[in-house]
């Protein structure tokens, strides 16, 4: 039964990197940035569901607000900040990703503190579930697989089912031709990067239950989903998709039955692809 738990918890976490991948390498794919501040978005998140259990004891308040919130933060972030940096230096982009991971650090100790905070698990779904004789799972666990799933397969339709979807493909694989073929590129750049910091603070919101609230919760997570877009592929969401599941089971299971390796798992795993396929699993071939 252990190791079914441990398969559980894997697909669960996986499933939370992929909401922060997916919008990492998006915004990447599209706009050809690398957010460094894409976790301290997840910490907004996780910071936003711990207010709002601690002001209203709904915490399902935070999934709307964390979509609503999510997409004015990064429509606003777009077009006040890094539509000015598309066209500079990556090391510009760098010094603008890391000055925002201060700012909302600095923000966030002054309007909350540094103390940890635990957040409570809704009152609707703190039970376990039968999943075989003698083992139960955490119901919000479940909640946590369902909502990732759900929000994948509606990122996944818009993509490949919208015409908005279209648009986005033709970007991410030739940016050149959007301004050519009569598209606003600034309207799709604000898009992306809206839908990109909303799945970062959704995510966050999905997991102040399971891992607290404390300051740099967002540190850990976003370098994960760095492994997890380099395995997948720059600007693959599909791959996203299939390296955070991978990630998240090679990760839970080295923690659970070779925790003396068990960090060095994930990385090791990241060198053997780039050595087979240095563009990732589902990247272009240079």
């Amino acid at each position: 039964m252990n190791l079914l738990a441990q398969l559980l918890n894997g697909l669960q976490y996986g499933l939370l990197l992929f909401l922060i991948a997916s919008g990492l390498t998006l915004v990447f794919g599209v706009l050809g940035v690398i957010n460094l501040a894409h976790g301290s978005l997840f910490m907004v998140g996780a910071y936003l569901a711990y207010v709002i259990a601690k002001t209203t004891g709904a915490l399902w308040l935070a999934l709307p607000a964390g979509l609503i919130g999510g997409i004015m933060l990064g429509a606003g972030l777009e077009r006040f900040l890094f539509r000015h940096f598309y066209h500079r230096e990556h090391l510009d982009q760098v010094l603008l990703t890391f000055a925002l991971i201060l700012l909302f650090e600095e923000g966030r100790s002054f309007l909350l503190g540094n103390d940890f905070h635990s957040v409570p698990v809704p009152a609707l779904f703190d039970f376990s579930i039968p999943v075989a004789p003698g083992f139960s799972y955490s119901a919000y666990r479940f909640f946590v697989i369902g909502c990732c799933l759900a929000l994948g397969a509606a990122l996944y339709l818009w993509i490949e089912r919208t015409r908005m979807g279209a648009i986005i493909r033709a970007a991410a694989e030739k940016p050149e031709m959007v301004d050519v073929i009569g598209i606003d590129a600034r309207r799709v750049h604000m898009v992306v990067f809206a839908i990109g910091t909303a799945l970062a603070v959704i995510a966050g919101a999905l997991a102040a239950p399971l891992y607290s609230v404390y300051p740099g919760i967002g540190d850990g997570f976003l370098i994960i989903s760095f492994v997890v877009v380099v395995i997948g592929g720059l600007g693959s969401v599909s791959g996203a998709f299939w390296s955070a599941l991978l990630i998240g089971m090679v990760d839970t299971l080295g923690k659970a039955y070779m925790p003396a390796v068990a960090g060095l798992a994930i990385y090791v795993l990241m060198a053997a692809v780039l050595l087979v396929r240095p563009s990732g699993l589902f990247g272009q071939r240079a």
